[in-house]
Protein backbone atom coordinates (compact mmCIF):
# COMPACT_ATOMS: atom_id res chain seq x y z
CA UNK A 1 0.00 0.00 0.00
CA UNK A 2 1.41 3.24 -1.10
CA UNK A 3 1.44 6.67 0.55
CA UNK A 4 -1.48 8.12 -1.69
CA UNK A 5 -3.29 4.93 -0.94
CA UNK A 6 -7.15 5.74 1.11
CA UNK A 7 -6.63 4.19 4.35
CA UNK A 8 -9.73 2.21 5.73
CA UNK A 9 -9.75 0.74 9.42
CA UNK A 10 -12.43 -2.11 7.61
CA UNK A 11 -14.15 -2.43 4.64
CA UNK A 12 -16.57 0.67 4.23
CA UNK A 13 -19.70 0.82 2.18
CA UNK A 14 -19.71 4.07 -0.29
CA UNK A 15 -22.71 5.77 1.33
CA UNK A 16 -20.78 6.34 4.33
CA UNK A 17 -18.44 9.20 2.33
CA UNK A 18 -21.80 11.60 1.18
CA UNK A 19 -22.76 15.07 0.94
CA UNK A 20 -23.83 15.46 4.32
CA UNK A 21 -20.87 15.15 6.46
CA UNK A 22 -19.34 17.85 4.61
CA UNK A 23 -22.22 20.02 4.57
CA UNK A 24 -22.07 19.75 8.56
CA UNK A 25 -18.35 20.39 8.18
CA UNK A 26 -18.95 22.95 5.90
CA UNK A 27 -21.38 24.87 8.42
CA UNK A 28 -18.97 24.61 11.46
CA UNK A 29 -16.12 25.72 9.57
CA UNK A 30 -17.94 29.52 9.48
CA UNK A 31 -16.12 29.53 12.65
CA UNK A 32 -12.86 29.29 11.20
CA UNK A 33 -13.80 31.68 8.55
CA UNK A 34 -14.22 34.05 10.99
CA UNK A 35 -10.67 33.44 12.43
CA UNK A 36 -9.02 33.56 8.98
CA UNK A 37 -10.97 37.23 8.12
CA UNK A 38 -9.72 38.66 11.62
CA UNK A 39 -6.07 37.06 11.09
CA UNK A 40 -5.86 38.68 7.19
CA UNK A 41 -7.74 42.02 7.22
CA UNK A 42 -6.71 43.66 11.46
CA UNK A 43 -3.06 43.79 9.91
CA UNK A 44 -4.01 45.49 7.02
CA UNK A 45 -6.87 47.63 7.66
CA UNK A 46 -3.59 49.55 10.62
CA UNK A 47 -1.80 49.99 7.36
CA UNK A 48 -4.82 52.66 5.68
CA UNK A 49 -4.33 56.07 6.16
CA UNK A 50 -7.75 56.56 6.74
CA UNK A 51 -7.63 54.64 10.14
CA UNK A 52 -3.76 56.08 10.88
CA UNK A 53 -5.43 59.33 10.62
CA UNK A 54 -8.55 58.73 12.38
CA UNK A 55 -6.77 57.70 15.71
CA UNK A 56 -3.98 60.29 14.69
CA UNK A 57 -1.21 57.61 14.74
CA UNK A 58 0.85 60.52 12.58
CA UNK A 59 0.95 62.44 16.10
CA UNK A 60 2.66 59.38 17.60
CA UNK A 61 6.14 58.08 17.71
CA UNK A 62 7.33 54.84 15.98
CA UNK A 63 7.48 53.02 19.24
CA UNK A 64 3.89 54.71 20.06
CA UNK A 65 2.56 53.15 16.92
CA UNK A 66 4.18 49.69 17.07
CA UNK A 67 2.60 49.61 20.79
CA UNK A 68 -0.69 50.35 19.74
CA UNK A 69 -1.07 48.33 16.64
CA UNK A 70 0.34 45.45 18.58
CA UNK A 71 -2.01 45.75 21.09
CA UNK A 72 -5.51 46.45 18.79
CA UNK A 73 -3.99 42.75 17.38
CA UNK A 74 -3.22 40.92 20.44
CA UNK A 75 -6.22 41.50 22.57
CA UNK A 76 -7.82 39.58 20.32
CA UNK A 77 -5.64 36.27 20.61
CA UNK A 78 -6.03 36.89 24.71
CA UNK A 79 -10.01 37.06 24.50
CA UNK A 80 -9.55 33.87 22.21
CA UNK A 81 -7.17 32.10 25.12
CA UNK A 82 -10.16 32.12 27.60
CA UNK A 83 -12.76 31.61 25.31
CA UNK A 84 -11.06 27.80 24.53
CA UNK A 85 -11.80 27.19 28.15
CA UNK A 86 -15.03 28.76 28.24
CA UNK A 87 -16.40 26.26 25.91
CA UNK A 88 -15.05 23.32 27.57
CA UNK A 89 -18.22 23.49 29.79
CA UNK A 90 -20.77 24.46 27.24
CA UNK A 91 -19.48 21.55 25.12
CA UNK A 92 -19.37 19.21 28.04
CA UNK A 93 -22.88 19.90 29.32
CA UNK A 94 -25.11 21.50 26.52
CA UNK A 95 -23.71 19.69 23.33
CA UNK A 96 -21.39 21.10 20.76
CA UNK A 97 -24.52 22.59 18.58
CA UNK A 98 -24.87 24.85 21.72
CA UNK A 99 -21.75 25.60 21.81
CA UNK A 100 -21.38 26.37 18.55
CA UNK A 101 -24.35 28.85 18.85
CA UNK A 102 -23.15 30.86 21.47
CA UNK A 103 -19.63 31.04 20.10
CA UNK A 104 -21.55 32.84 16.99
CA UNK A 105 -23.14 34.97 19.29
CA UNK A 106 -20.53 36.31 21.68
CA UNK A 107 -18.16 36.80 18.68
CA UNK A 108 -21.27 38.83 16.99
CA UNK A 109 -21.71 40.72 19.81
CA UNK A 110 -18.00 41.91 19.81
CA UNK A 111 -18.02 42.51 15.64
CA UNK A 112 -20.82 45.12 16.89
CA UNK A 113 -18.94 46.82 19.33
CA UNK A 114 -15.93 47.69 16.99
CA UNK A 115 -18.39 49.30 14.87
CA UNK A 116 -19.11 52.00 17.30
CA UNK A 117 -14.93 52.45 17.18
CA UNK A 118 -13.75 56.45 16.04
CA UNK A 119 -11.89 59.30 16.49
CA UNK A 120 -14.01 60.89 19.42
CA UNK A 121 -14.77 57.83 21.22
CA UNK A 122 -11.25 56.34 21.48
CA UNK A 123 -9.67 53.16 21.19
CA UNK A 124 -11.45 51.62 24.17
CA UNK A 125 -14.57 50.05 22.77
CA UNK A 126 -12.45 48.20 20.03
CA UNK A 127 -10.46 46.91 22.37
CA UNK A 128 -13.73 45.80 24.32
CA UNK A 129 -14.80 44.44 20.84
CA UNK A 130 -12.15 42.38 19.92
CA UNK A 131 -11.55 40.82 23.36
CA UNK A 132 -15.09 39.65 22.98
CA UNK A 133 -14.88 38.80 19.50
CA UNK A 134 -11.97 36.26 20.25
CA UNK A 135 -13.62 34.90 23.47
CA UNK A 136 -16.15 33.72 20.46
CA UNK A 137 -13.49 32.42 18.31
CA UNK A 138 -11.78 31.08 20.81
CA UNK A 139 -14.75 28.66 22.13
CA UNK A 140 -15.33 27.88 18.27
CA UNK A 141 -11.58 26.57 18.05
CA UNK A 142 -12.22 24.26 20.74
CA UNK A 143 -15.69 23.05 19.78
CA UNK A 144 -15.72 23.16 15.80
CA UNK A 145 -12.54 20.25 15.09
CA UNK A 146 -14.10 18.49 17.91
CA UNK A 147 -17.88 18.04 16.09
CA UNK A 148 -16.09 17.53 12.80
CA UNK A 149 -13.93 14.35 14.40
CA UNK A 150 -16.89 13.06 16.16
CA UNK A 151 -19.01 12.66 13.44
CA UNK A 152 -16.28 11.92 10.42
CA UNK A 153 -15.53 8.46 9.18
CA UNK A 154 -12.06 7.52 9.87
CA UNK A 155 -10.52 7.34 6.09
CA UNK A 156 -11.77 11.07 5.69
CA UNK A 157 -11.34 12.19 8.97
CA UNK A 158 -8.48 14.39 8.00
CA UNK A 159 -10.02 15.89 5.02
CA UNK A 160 -13.14 16.88 7.12
CA UNK A 161 -11.42 18.65 9.98
CA UNK A 162 -9.28 20.25 7.09
CA UNK A 163 -12.96 21.50 5.56
CA UNK A 164 -12.45 23.63 8.88
CA UNK A 165 -8.99 25.22 7.52
CA UNK A 166 -10.48 25.79 4.53
CA UNK A 167 -12.62 28.09 6.11
CA UNK A 168 -9.78 29.71 7.97
CA UNK A 169 -7.74 30.31 4.54
CA UNK A 170 -11.32 31.51 2.23
CA UNK A 171 -11.90 34.02 4.82
CA UNK A 172 -8.32 34.59 5.17
CA UNK A 173 -8.49 35.06 1.58
CA UNK A 174 -11.43 37.75 1.87
CA UNK A 175 -9.23 39.31 4.57
CA UNK A 176 -6.08 40.03 2.64
CA UNK A 177 -7.79 41.65 -0.46
CA UNK A 178 -10.44 43.37 1.40
CA UNK A 179 -8.00 46.56 2.18
CA UNK A 180 -7.00 46.54 -1.57
CA UNK A 181 -10.40 46.77 -2.50
CA UNK A 182 -11.28 49.70 -0.34
CA UNK A 183 -8.36 51.42 -0.27
CA UNK A 184 -8.77 51.51 -4.42
CA UNK A 185 -12.62 52.07 -4.57
CA UNK A 186 -13.39 54.74 -1.52
CA UNK A 187 -11.89 58.04 -0.34
CA UNK A 188 -9.91 57.85 2.71
CA UNK A 189 -12.20 58.33 5.56
CA UNK A 190 -13.77 56.80 8.45
CA UNK A 191 -16.26 54.54 5.96
CA UNK A 192 -13.34 53.07 3.95
CA UNK A 193 -11.74 51.20 6.98
CA UNK A 194 -14.85 50.77 8.78
CA UNK A 195 -16.12 48.13 6.38
CA UNK A 196 -13.47 45.63 6.82
CA UNK A 197 -15.31 45.39 10.34
CA UNK A 198 -18.40 45.08 9.37
CA UNK A 199 -17.62 42.24 7.02
CA UNK A 200 -16.77 40.21 10.33
CA UNK A 201 -20.67 39.75 10.88
CA UNK A 202 -21.28 37.70 7.63
CA UNK A 203 -19.80 34.31 8.31
CA UNK A 204 -20.53 34.75 12.25
CA UNK A 205 -24.30 35.23 10.94
CA UNK A 206 -23.80 32.26 8.27
CA UNK A 207 -22.75 29.84 11.38
CA UNK A 208 -25.38 31.24 13.58
CA UNK A 209 -28.12 30.73 11.04
CA UNK A 210 -26.53 27.01 9.69
CA UNK A 211 -25.97 25.43 13.59
CA UNK A 212 -29.88 25.61 14.18
CA UNK A 213 -30.27 23.30 11.69
CA UNK A 214 -26.79 20.61 12.03
CA UNK A 215 -27.41 17.39 13.52
CA UNK A 216 -25.84 17.22 17.33
CA UNK A 217 -22.40 14.58 17.40
CA UNK A 218 -23.95 11.27 17.71
CA UNK A 219 -20.84 10.22 19.62
CA UNK A 220 -21.36 13.37 22.61
CA UNK A 221 -25.33 11.77 22.61
CA UNK A 222 -24.50 8.41 23.66
CA UNK A 223 -21.81 9.99 26.48
CA UNK A 224 -24.82 11.71 27.42
CA UNK A 225 -27.16 8.65 27.39
CA UNK A 226 -29.24 10.01 24.89
CA UNK A 227 -28.90 6.48 22.70
CA UNK A 228 -32.03 6.41 20.31
CA UNK A 229 -31.19 9.94 19.15
CA UNK A 230 -27.00 9.39 18.70
CA UNK A 231 -28.41 6.33 16.37
CA UNK A 232 -30.68 8.45 14.50
CA UNK A 233 -28.51 11.22 13.80
CA UNK A 234 -25.60 8.53 13.29
CA UNK A 235 -27.65 6.70 10.80
CA UNK A 236 -28.83 9.96 8.99
CA UNK A 237 -24.80 10.77 8.61
CA UNK A 238 -24.01 7.28 7.16
CA UNK A 239 -26.99 7.27 4.99
CA UNK A 240 -27.09 3.66 6.26
CA UNK A 241 -29.69 1.98 7.78
CA UNK A 242 -29.39 0.91 11.78
CA UNK A 243 -28.94 -2.82 11.19
CA UNK A 244 -26.61 -2.02 8.73
CA UNK A 245 -23.19 -4.15 9.65
CA UNK A 246 -20.93 -0.77 9.26
CA UNK A 247 -23.26 0.59 11.76
CA UNK A 248 -23.30 -1.90 14.39
CA UNK A 249 -19.32 -2.30 14.04
CA UNK A 250 -19.31 1.90 14.97
CA UNK A 251 -22.00 1.32 17.38
CA UNK A 252 -20.53 -1.50 19.23
CA UNK A 253 -16.78 0.01 18.97
CA UNK A 254 -17.99 3.40 20.54
CA UNK A 255 -20.22 1.92 23.10
CA UNK A 256 -17.15 -0.54 24.22
CA UNK A 257 -14.83 3.04 24.45
CA UNK A 258 -17.51 4.77 26.76
CA UNK A 259 -17.13 1.61 28.92
CA UNK A 260 -13.88 1.37 29.08
CA UNK A 261 -13.82 5.19 30.49
CA UNK A 262 -16.16 4.58 32.59
CA UNK A 263 -14.12 2.06 34.08
CA UNK A 264 -10.91 4.25 33.59
CA UNK A 265 -10.99 8.10 33.49
CA UNK A 266 -15.14 8.02 34.23
CA UNK A 267 -17.85 10.32 32.75
CA UNK A 268 -18.14 13.21 34.84
CA UNK A 269 -17.05 17.00 34.72
CA UNK A 270 -14.12 16.78 36.58
CA UNK A 271 -12.86 13.46 35.56
CA UNK A 272 -10.90 14.63 32.59
CA UNK A 273 -8.94 16.68 34.74
CA UNK A 274 -8.06 14.56 37.69
CA UNK A 275 -6.85 11.87 34.58
CA UNK A 276 -5.02 14.46 33.25
CA UNK A 277 -3.34 15.55 36.43
CA UNK A 278 -2.92 11.97 37.65
CA UNK A 279 -2.21 9.77 34.77
CA UNK A 280 1.12 10.42 33.37
CA UNK A 281 0.27 8.77 29.35
CA UNK A 282 -3.11 11.54 29.02
CA UNK A 283 -0.54 14.49 30.59
CA UNK A 284 1.94 13.84 27.86
CA UNK A 285 -0.61 13.47 25.24
CA UNK A 286 -1.91 17.36 25.87
CA UNK A 287 1.84 18.25 26.26
CA UNK A 288 2.51 16.68 22.59
CA UNK A 289 -0.69 18.32 20.82
CA UNK A 290 -0.16 21.71 22.51
CA UNK A 291 3.14 21.74 21.43
CA UNK A 292 2.41 21.22 18.03
CA UNK A 293 1.35 24.69 18.38
CA UNK A 294 4.17 25.89 19.59
CA UNK A 295 6.15 24.84 16.53
CA UNK A 296 3.50 25.82 14.38
CA UNK A 297 3.65 29.44 15.66
CA UNK A 298 7.16 28.81 15.52
CA UNK A 299 7.37 29.06 11.79
CA UNK A 300 6.27 32.66 11.56
CA UNK A 301 3.08 32.36 10.09
CA UNK A 302 1.02 34.51 12.22
CA UNK A 303 3.84 37.31 12.53
CA UNK A 304 2.97 37.21 8.65
CA UNK A 305 -0.48 37.08 8.70
CA UNK A 306 -1.12 40.18 11.24
CA UNK A 307 2.04 41.77 10.15
CA UNK A 308 2.38 41.26 6.14
CA UNK A 309 2.61 44.68 5.09
CA UNK A 310 5.83 44.89 7.63
CA UNK A 311 7.40 41.93 6.43
CA UNK A 312 7.08 42.58 2.71
CA UNK A 313 8.33 46.12 3.83
CA UNK A 314 11.16 44.21 5.24
CA UNK A 315 12.07 42.71 1.67
CA UNK A 316 11.68 46.03 -0.27
CA UNK A 317 8.03 46.36 -1.35
CA UNK A 318 7.16 49.67 -0.86
CA UNK A 319 3.62 51.99 -1.16
CA UNK A 320 0.78 51.04 0.72
CA UNK A 321 -1.48 49.37 -2.52
CA UNK A 322 1.39 47.71 -3.50
CA UNK A 323 2.01 45.66 -0.42
CA UNK A 324 -1.72 44.74 0.13
CA UNK A 325 -1.61 43.72 -3.48
CA UNK A 326 1.78 40.91 -2.43
CA UNK A 327 -0.25 40.76 0.52
CA UNK A 328 -3.58 39.74 -1.15
CA UNK A 329 -1.37 37.25 -3.62
CA UNK A 330 -0.20 35.75 -0.35
CA UNK A 331 -3.80 35.06 0.88
CA UNK A 332 -4.40 33.51 -2.94
CA UNK A 333 -1.64 31.07 -2.57
CA UNK A 334 -2.63 29.91 1.21
CA UNK A 335 -6.27 29.28 -0.19
CA UNK A 336 -4.99 27.47 -3.29
CA UNK A 337 -2.28 24.87 -1.84
CA UNK A 338 -5.11 24.43 0.91
CA UNK A 339 -7.68 23.10 -1.26
CA UNK A 340 -4.89 20.33 -2.60
CA UNK A 341 -4.17 19.70 0.71
CA UNK A 342 -7.32 19.15 2.07
CA UNK A 343 -8.81 17.25 -1.07
CA UNK A 344 -5.58 15.19 -1.87
CA UNK A 345 -2.69 15.48 0.43
CA UNK A 346 -4.21 14.88 4.24
CA UNK A 347 -6.06 11.86 4.50
CA UNK A 348 -2.81 10.07 1.40
CA UNK A 349 -0.22 11.26 2.68
CA UNK A 350 -0.62 11.33 6.26
CA UNK A 351 0.03 13.75 8.85
CA UNK A 352 3.65 13.31 10.15
CA UNK A 353 5.05 13.02 6.89
CA UNK A 354 3.56 16.42 5.89
CA UNK A 355 5.00 18.07 9.06
CA UNK A 356 8.63 16.90 8.02
CA UNK A 357 8.27 17.87 5.06
CA UNK A 358 7.13 20.98 5.64
CA UNK A 359 8.90 21.71 8.09
CA UNK A 360 12.55 21.29 6.16
CA UNK A 361 11.21 22.94 3.18
CA UNK A 362 9.93 26.01 4.89
CA UNK A 363 12.88 26.38 6.93
CA UNK A 364 15.17 26.50 3.79
CA UNK A 365 12.89 28.78 2.15
CA UNK A 366 13.35 31.36 5.56
CA UNK A 367 17.55 31.21 6.05
CA UNK A 368 17.58 32.38 2.18
CA UNK A 369 15.20 35.08 2.53
CA UNK A 370 17.08 36.12 6.11
CA UNK A 371 20.41 36.03 4.34
CA UNK A 372 19.43 38.18 1.02
CA UNK A 373 17.72 40.72 3.82
CA UNK A 374 20.98 40.91 5.78
CA UNK A 375 22.77 41.72 2.53
CA UNK A 376 21.02 43.49 0.56
CA UNK A 377 19.34 45.68 3.36
CA UNK A 378 16.55 46.66 0.74
CA UNK A 379 15.02 48.78 3.58
CA UNK A 380 17.97 51.04 3.66
CA UNK A 381 18.83 51.17 -0.06
CA UNK A 382 15.02 51.72 -1.47
CA UNK A 383 14.86 51.52 -5.23
CA UNK A 384 13.72 54.97 -6.56
CA UNK A 385 11.60 53.43 -9.18
CA UNK A 386 9.60 51.66 -6.13
CA UNK A 387 10.41 48.39 -7.93
CA UNK A 388 12.51 45.20 -7.09
CA UNK A 389 15.76 44.49 -7.86
CA UNK A 390 16.71 40.85 -9.08
CA UNK A 391 17.22 39.46 -5.28
CA UNK A 392 14.60 41.46 -3.99
CA UNK A 393 12.19 38.97 -7.03
CA UNK A 394 14.14 36.01 -5.91
CA UNK A 395 13.08 36.86 -2.21
CA UNK A 396 9.91 36.93 -3.26
CA UNK A 397 9.81 33.92 -5.29
CA UNK A 398 11.30 31.83 -1.31
CA UNK A 399 8.81 34.02 0.56
CA UNK A 400 5.64 32.34 -1.58
CA UNK A 401 7.69 29.00 -1.88
CA UNK A 402 7.72 29.06 2.08
CA UNK A 403 3.82 29.79 1.91
CA UNK A 404 3.54 26.19 -0.25
CA UNK A 405 5.28 24.40 2.12
CA UNK A 406 4.02 25.58 5.23
CA UNK A 407 0.40 26.40 4.45
CA UNK A 408 -0.52 21.99 3.46
CA UNK A 409 1.72 21.21 6.41
CA UNK A 410 1.84 23.09 9.70
CA UNK A 411 -1.41 25.29 9.26
CA UNK A 412 -4.05 23.19 9.69
CA UNK A 413 -2.65 19.62 10.21
CA UNK A 414 -2.06 20.24 14.07
CA UNK A 415 -5.61 21.16 14.39
CA UNK A 416 -6.57 17.82 12.35
CA UNK A 417 -4.13 15.86 15.34
CA UNK A 418 -5.93 17.28 18.27
CA UNK A 419 -8.83 16.48 17.39
CA UNK A 420 -8.19 13.16 17.02
CA UNK A 421 -5.70 11.57 19.14
CA UNK A 422 -8.01 12.01 22.41
CA UNK A 423 -10.66 9.13 23.67
CA UNK A 424 -13.54 10.75 23.77
CA UNK A 425 -14.29 11.72 27.53
CA UNK A 426 -10.72 13.48 27.27
CA UNK A 427 -11.28 14.98 24.09
CA UNK A 428 -13.34 18.36 24.60
CA UNK A 429 -10.58 18.84 27.38
CA UNK A 430 -7.84 18.17 25.36
CA UNK A 431 -9.03 19.84 22.42
CA UNK A 432 -9.57 23.03 24.99
CA UNK A 433 -5.69 22.57 26.19
CA UNK A 434 -4.47 22.95 22.22
CA UNK A 435 -6.58 25.35 21.55
CA UNK A 436 -5.43 27.80 24.36
CA UNK A 437 -1.95 27.02 23.33
CA UNK A 438 -2.53 28.21 19.94
CA UNK A 439 -3.77 31.28 21.49
CA UNK A 440 -1.36 31.62 23.77
CA UNK A 441 1.31 31.05 21.16
CA UNK A 442 -0.32 33.29 18.72
CA UNK A 443 -0.68 36.37 21.06
CA UNK A 444 2.98 36.17 22.15
CA UNK A 445 3.72 36.57 18.31
CA UNK A 446 1.52 39.06 17.48
CA UNK A 447 2.34 41.30 20.71
CA UNK A 448 5.68 40.97 19.98
CA UNK A 449 6.18 41.05 16.68
CA UNK A 450 6.57 44.52 15.43
CA UNK A 451 9.43 44.84 18.29
CA UNK A 452 10.90 42.11 16.88
CA UNK A 453 11.09 43.34 13.35
CA UNK A 454 12.17 47.01 15.22
CA UNK A 455 15.16 45.61 16.85
CA UNK A 456 15.92 41.95 14.82
CA UNK A 457 15.42 43.05 11.44
CA UNK A 458 17.23 40.09 9.18
CA UNK A 459 16.97 37.82 12.45
CA UNK A 460 13.29 37.15 12.61
CA UNK A 461 13.66 35.12 9.67
CA UNK A 462 16.60 33.14 10.86
CA UNK A 463 14.68 32.58 14.28
CA UNK A 464 11.81 31.18 12.99
CA UNK A 465 13.85 29.03 10.40
CA UNK A 466 15.62 27.99 13.15
CA UNK A 467 12.49 26.53 15.45
CA UNK A 468 11.10 24.72 12.15
CA UNK A 469 14.36 22.84 12.09
CA UNK A 470 13.75 21.55 15.52
CA UNK A 471 10.60 20.55 14.66
CA UNK A 472 11.67 18.09 12.60
CA UNK A 473 13.24 16.38 15.92
CA UNK A 474 10.04 16.92 18.03
CA UNK A 475 7.85 15.53 15.09
CA UNK A 476 10.05 12.19 14.04
CA UNK A 477 10.74 10.96 17.66
CA UNK A 478 7.33 11.52 19.08
CA UNK A 479 4.66 12.08 16.71
CA UNK A 480 3.10 8.77 15.42
CA UNK A 481 0.93 8.87 12.25
CA UNK A 482 -2.71 8.84 13.14
CA UNK A 483 -4.44 8.95 9.10
CA UNK A 484 -7.02 6.12 8.90
CA UNK A 485 -6.84 5.07 13.03
CA UNK A 486 -10.76 4.85 14.35
CA UNK A 487 -10.87 7.19 17.35
CA UNK A 488 -11.31 4.65 19.54
CA UNK A 489 -8.08 3.09 18.63
CA UNK A 490 -6.04 6.08 19.44
CA UNK A 491 -4.59 4.70 23.35
CA UNK A 492 -3.25 1.90 21.32
CA UNK A 493 -1.37 3.84 18.88
CA UNK A 494 0.15 6.16 21.64
CA UNK A 495 1.27 2.59 23.48
CA UNK A 496 3.49 1.38 20.15
CA UNK A 497 7.00 2.09 19.92
CA UNK A 498 9.36 3.00 18.27
CA UNK A 499 6.61 6.08 17.32
CA UNK A 500 7.88 5.84 13.63
CA UNK A 501 6.20 2.54 13.41
CA UNK A 502 3.28 2.12 15.32
CA UNK A 503 0.99 3.28 12.75
CA UNK A 504 1.63 0.12 10.30
CA UNK A 505 1.70 -2.01 13.44
CA UNK A 506 -1.80 -0.91 14.50
CA UNK A 507 -3.88 -1.08 11.46
CA UNK A 508 -2.37 -4.32 10.79
CA UNK A 509 -3.53 -5.34 14.31
CA UNK A 510 -7.24 -3.96 13.58
CA UNK A 511 -7.50 -5.13 10.26
CA UNK A 512 -6.69 -9.10 12.03
CA UNK A 513 -9.36 -8.01 14.30
CA UNK A 514 -11.66 -7.41 11.75
CA UNK A 515 -11.61 -10.19 9.71
CA UNK A 516 -12.17 -12.06 12.92
CA UNK A 517 -14.86 -10.60 13.60
CA UNK A 518 -16.37 -10.98 10.50
CA UNK A 519 -15.36 -14.83 10.66
CA UNK A 520 -16.84 -15.53 13.66
CA UNK A 521 -20.22 -13.97 12.29
CA UNK A 522 -20.12 -16.38 9.51
CA UNK A 523 -19.42 -19.03 11.40
CA UNK A 524 -22.51 -18.41 13.60
CA UNK A 525 -24.20 -18.41 10.60
CA UNK A 526 -26.60 -15.82 11.53
CA UNK A 527 -27.60 -12.47 8.87
CA UNK A 528 -25.92 -9.58 9.78
CA UNK A 529 -29.48 -7.90 11.04
CA UNK A 530 -29.67 -10.39 13.94
CA UNK A 531 -25.93 -9.59 15.60
CA UNK A 532 -26.58 -5.97 17.09
CA UNK A 533 -27.21 -7.51 20.80
CA UNK A 534 -24.38 -9.44 20.45
CA UNK A 535 -21.86 -6.93 18.67
CA UNK A 536 -22.43 -4.53 21.72
CA UNK A 537 -20.77 -7.06 24.03
CA UNK A 538 -17.36 -7.71 22.26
Amino acid sequence: MGILALVEDRPTPKEVYNWRVYLLAAVASCTSCMIGYDSAFIGTTLALASFKDEFHFNEMSTSAVNLLNANIVSCYQAGAFFGSFMAYPIGHFWGRKIGLICASLIFILGAGLMLGANGDRGLGILYAGRVLAGLGVGAGSNITPIYISELSPPAIRGRLVGVYELGWQIGGLVGFWINFGVNETLPSNHKQWLIPFAVQLIPSGLLIIGAVFIKESPRWLFSRGRREEAISNLSWMRQLPVDDLYMIEEIGAIDLALEQQRATIGMGFWKPFQAAATNRKVMYRLFLGSMLFFWQNGSGINAINYYSPTVFKSIGVTGTNTSLFTTGIFGVVKTVVTIVWLLWLIDRVGRRLLLLIGALGGSVCLWIVGAYIKIAQPTKHPRTDGTLSGGGIAAMFFFYLWTVFYTPTWNGTPWVMNSEMFEPNMRSLAQACAAASNWLWNFLVSRFTPQMFAKMEYGVYFFFASLMLLSIVFVFFLIPETKGIPLESMDQLFEINPVWKSHGVLLERLRENEAEFRREIKNAGLPEKETVECVEGV
